[in-house]
């Protein structure tokens, strides 16, 4: 049995509600939450982890220690801000409002991902700085600055692999709103 249900449309902008989005904005809002559960708890080990080091080794590995101790003090700011910014979004139920929500943190993961190659790169070139120089710290900075932009590096790629197929989902959301030159009407399969 379907039911389809007519809106007159004089005079509306096309932002109608839509229940079902709900549901879908919830999702997405639930991955990032839990993705920064992720990031805050991979800081908390690796500032205790570090703090631990840094006071039980000396030289390239005391270093190494350390920039994981203060990479993940950042970290952490990070997780707890965008945990925090996560709860307070309400599942809105506008279709354009979705897709604005959807593509924003599918481009952010994207620039995180562009940065974390960076952050790499910026290990590397330390650590080959440090060889050169025989410079220990250098090294073991480098070393860790590596590990933390090939962690971030995963992490922004599995979060953005969740949300692309979590997006492919809003078609079949959609597929059930129909557009007139006069109405609007959306079909409901019961």
């Amino acid at each position: 049995m379907m039911l389809v249900l007519f809106f007159a449309t004089e005079g509306m902008v096309l932002a109608q509600e839509f229940p079902p989005l709900q549901a879908f904005n919830q999702t997405r809002i639930d991955y990032n939450q839990k993705g920064m559960v992720i990031l805050g708890s991979w800081a908390i080990g690796n500032m205790v982890w570090g703090g631990i080091g840094a006071n039980q080794t000396t030289g390239e590995v005391k270093a190494f220690h350390q920039m994981n101790l203060y990479w993940n003090t950042v970290n952490l700011a990070i997780a707890g801000f965008g945990y925090w910014q996560a709860t307070k979004e309400v599942p809105g139920t506008d279709f354009w409002a979705t897709m604005e929500a959807q593509q924003t943190i599918e481009k952010i993961l994207l620039v995180n991902a562009a940065l974390d190659v960076t952050y790499m790169a910026g290990g590397l070139y330390m650590k080959e700085r440090g060889i050169r120089t025989d410079n220990s710290r250098l090294v073991g900075f480098g070393k860790s600055v590596i590990l933390q932009g090939a962690f971030l590096m995963a992490f922004d790629a599995v979060m953005y692999g969740f949300h692309q197929v979590h997006a492919g989902e809003l078609p079949g959301i959609v597929q059930n709103i129909s557009l007139g030159p006069t109405r609007v009407s959306l079909r409901v399969t019961l």
